[in-house]
C-alpha cells in the first residue's frame, strides 16, 4: 500500500467563522461591552464602538452554534433590545440568544422562518382559536349538495 503525501483531501478540522454585527443605541451611554458564552463571559473583552451620536457596534467572528450574552452598558448587565430572543439567567434576569447559522443560506432558511405569512385568510385569528379559522371554511352543507341535473 502506498503512503498519500497530498495532504489537500484532508478534512478541515477547523470550523468556519461567521462575521456577527452587534449594535445598540443609548445616547447617553459612556461605555458599551457585550460578555456572552463566545467571551466566557468576560465584558471587558469585547467593548462596541462609538459612532459618537449613542450609536454602539462591534463586529467580531464566531463559530456556528447558540450562544447567550447580555450588553454591558455603564457596569449595568442588560439584555439586547434588538434580540429575537432572551431566557432567564440565574441571577434573576434574562440573556439575549444569539442563533449563528453554518452558512449563509442556513441564516436565510432560520429568518424566513421567522417571517409572519402574508395573504393567509387565517392571519385574523387568534392562536390557539380554531373556531376563528373555521369561520373562514365553506360549510360541508353547501360542497356536500348535489345539484339536480
Amino acid at each position: 500500500m502506498k503512503h498519500n503525501n497530498n495532504h489537500d483531501n484532508a478534512q478541515n478540522a477547523g470550523l468556519k467563522l461567521t462575521p456577527v454585527r452587534f449594535e445598540f443605541t443609548d445616547p447617553t451611554a459612556r461605555t458599551v461591552c457585550i460578555a456572552g458564552t463566545f467571551n466566557h463571559w468576560q465584558p471587558e473583552a469585547k467593548a462596541l464602538h462609538s459612532s459618537g451620536v449613542g450609536n454602539w457596534w462591534k463586529e467580531t467572528a464566531l463559530a456556528p452554534g447558540t450562544y447567550e450574552y447580555c450588553l454591558v452598558v455603564d457596569g449595568k448587565w442588560i439584555p439586547d433590545p434588538a434580540a429575537r430572543e432572551t431566557v432567564a439567567n440565574p441571577f434573576g434576569g434574562r440573556n439575549s440568544v444569539l442563533h449563528v447559522a453554518s452558512s449563509p443560506a442556513a441564516a436565510h432558511l432560520s429568518d424566513a422562518e421567522n417571517l409572519p405569512l402574508i395573504n393567509d385568510r387565517f392571519t385574523e385569528a387568534r392562536s390557539g382559536d380554531h373556531l376563528a379559522a373555521k369561520e373562514n371554511l365553506p360549510s360541508n352543507k353547501e360542497t356536500n349538495k348535489k345539484k339536480k341535473i
